[in-house]
């Protein structure tokens, strides 16, 4: 079990008795210094054991009954005697104190020696059952014979004897004991409550206690004699245990104390007055005090880390938005049935390391597909190092792709790794292979195959674990008729082709890829666009594209720019020349239905029925919707 450091701490700094921490089932669990060097174990002996360890006559369900006074009162003390490694069983008092708080069950129990008490209460036993005696022989009128007065000389000197012993233990115990008549006033006092308290031995006796050290409540308020505990004992004969209450100095200053006001009986059964014993508990409300306040930090300190959790989730889920925005490459954006097709062949192939080709018109989304296939791929964990080989010069790209050596030609000023090497263990992404220049492509072949090269300026071969991923917008066939692109290089590549449809082939993404691309400048640029008229998604949907998904993407960044309000505008960034074409295209009414269909479908998010559904605004029955839903084979995404 563990629980805060500072319970621990407080609870063994806070008296000099012995400590314990005892679990919900009674096994020790912390322990101070003062309860090792009393009870004769070692510190490894005291970890295995129980509370039915020190105490052999406690059962569990005794165990039990304590575990449950203390859930209801939170305290409990209790008489008993246990058993240490060295010497006789000790006589003990345990004061039980619960530690409430939701990840401990735990109670911590301070240790005090009773021998004396014992002791005293042994002595005084003996000594009441020779004055019944005394008394019984008197009273039954029995000849009084020299053996007789001898007898009671006998037990009057045993009774003198105790009366001094108990003196003797008064004097000497640690706690503040006195006694009272039936007025209140004081019989005899102890040193140990005498120098509590402040005054002198004789400036207490023969006083109200009441009026001097009990007069006022913890609040300042007066404190009646009629509402005394200690009054009360010799007033209705009961024991009162009280442990909520003050005692006040001479100097006026006050403390807690727990104290337990007896009954005293004379031989005629008739209430006397009352002993009362106590003890300062200033350390332990400070205890108290201070567990309550850790509790209460525990609650803040939980309520912080629990806002603070709130409040990083939320960052964490916008920051995974911000990073799919800015590198959208597993959540790709579309519902197509020949995009889902694309997305199918990248699983199958991203388990093994064939050579990948893409193929697609410009701004399809090739390297989208390109990181996808690598980071579904064993090798996710290695970076994916891009080429684009039509950006690079003709007389750079040997030196880009395979390095090259210090000197190795003119402005070679210092050695340079190749991208084939800082992409060994993972994936190398060559984009526009149909730019490579045709005296390097042997070169590219002699890597695909053997998996080697050298660098430019040294003749070793160096060895490398890449996976290749190319992609063209390129005819690569027409290419190898034209002479630019040679045909075993084609084959090298052509293992595990993917082709991408232009976004003309999959127009039902349009409203899905919008609404992404809006998401995504509204957070770049500070805007609040929320709606997109229907309007603008007729033009969209009826526009060609010829450059895909990267010239709808930048119409939507043109569009937030210039949208003064809540709504999308997309303005003249559409060229209406290619709108008017796209109008002129011949198409099927049922085209035309699905298309419609569809984009009535996004607007209300795929809901069919209810005021804000698709049937509503199509004005036609849900069942009508669904059944030309069916036929013209529009499914959910």
């Amino acid at each position: 079990m563990k629980w805060n450091n500072k319970w621990s701490e407080i609870a063994l700094n806070f008296s000099s008795n012995p400590i314990i921490w005892i679990s919900h089932d009674g096994h020790v669990e912390k322990f101070n210094e003062a309860f090792v060097k009393i009870s004769g174990f070692v510190s490894d002996e005291l970890k295995d054991m129980s509370l039915f360890d020190l105490d052999e006559n406690l059962s569990k369900r005794e165990w039990k009954a304590i575990w449950k006074n203390l859930q209801e009162s939170k305290s409990e003390d209790v008489e008993t005697t246990f058993n240490y490694k060295k010497g006789k069983p000790a006589p003990v008092e345990l004061n039980f104190t619960l530690v409430e708080d939701k990840s401990v069950n735990i109670s911590c129990v301070l240790i005090r020696d009773i021998s004396q008490k014992r002791a005293l209460d042994m002595k005084l036993e003996e000594a009441n059952l020779l004055l019944e005696k005394i008394v019984e022989e008197r009273s039954e009128g029995s000849k009084i014979t020299l053996d007789a007065l001898s007898g009671e000389k006998e037990a009057i000197q045993k009774l003198q004897k105790l009366q001094r012993h108990h003196q003797s233990i008064l004097q000497s115990a640690g706690d503040g004991i006195y006694g009272l008549d039936c007025q209140g006033h004081t019989t005899f006092v102890n040193p140990a409550a005498a120098r509590m308290v402040g005054w002198e031995l004789e400036e207490l006796i023969g006083k109200s206690q009441h009026d001097m050290i009990h007069h006022t409540k913890i609040d300042g308020t007066p404190f009646d004699k009629k509402e005394c505990s200690i009054y009360a004992a010799f007033n209705d004969g009961k024991i009162h245990h009280v442990e909520d209450e003050v005692f006040w100095r001479k100097d006026g200053t006050s403390f807690p104390i727990e104290y337990i006001s007896t009954p005293i009986r004379n031989e005629n059964n008739e209430l006397i007055g009352a002993v009362v014993s106590f003890k300062d508990i200033t350390r332990r409300k400070e205890a108290e005090f201070a567990l309550k306040s850790t509790n209460i930090e525990l609650k803040e300190v939980l309520t912080e880390v629990k806002q603070l959790k709130t409040r990083l989730e939320q960052e964490n889920k916008y920051l995974q938005q911000e990073i799919k925005l800015t590198h959208n490459f597993e959540e790709i954006i579309s519902q197509s049935k020949k995009f889902k097709k694309v997305l199918g062949q990248v699983e199958q192939v991203s388990k093994t390391d064939a050579t990948v080709l893409i193929l697609g018109e410009s701004g399809t989304g090739k390297e989208l597909i390109a990181r996808a296939v690598h980071n579904i791929s064993n090798r996710k964990n290695r970076p994916m190092v891009k080429v684009n080989c039509a950006a690079l010069p003709a007389t750079l790209i040997e030196s880009e792709l395979f390095g090259h050596e210090k000197g190795a030609f003119t402005g070679a000023i210092a050695r340079k790794v190749g991208r084939f090497e800082l992409a060994d263990g993972g994936s190398i992404f060559l984009d526009e292979i149909g730019e490579i220049p045709i005296e390097l492509q042997p070169k590219l072949l002699h890597v695909l195959q053997e998996g080697k090269f050298e660098r430019l300026g040294n003749p070793n071969t160096m060895k490398v674990d890449v996976r290749v991923i190319a992609a063209t917008n390129v005819n690569l066939q027409d290419a190898i008729v034209k002479g630019t692109f040679r045909e075993d290089l084609y084959y090298r590549l052509n293992v595990f082709p993917i082709t991408l449809p232009s976004l003309r082939e999959r127009k039902e993404d349009i409203p899905l890829l919008t609404r992404h691309f809006l998401l995504k400048y509204n957070t770049q640029f500070g805007k609040k666009i929320e709606s997109i008229t229907e309007r603008v998604i007729d033009s969209l949907m009826n526009y060609s594209w010829p450059g895909n998904v990267r010239e709808l993407e930048n119409v939507i960044e043109r569009a937030v720019i210039i949208s003064p309000g809540s709504k999308l505008e997309i303005g003249d960034a559409i060229p209406k020349t290619s709108i008017d074409a796209a109008e002129s295209s011949v198409t099927t009414l049922a085209d035309n239905e699905k298309t419609h269909i569809l984009k009535i479908l996004k607007l209300t998010n795929w809901r069919i029925s209810g005021e804000k559904g698709a049937a509503k605004i199509l004005n036609i029955n849900r069942t009508t919707l669904e059944a030309r839903m069916i036929k013209l084979g529009i499914e959910r995404p």
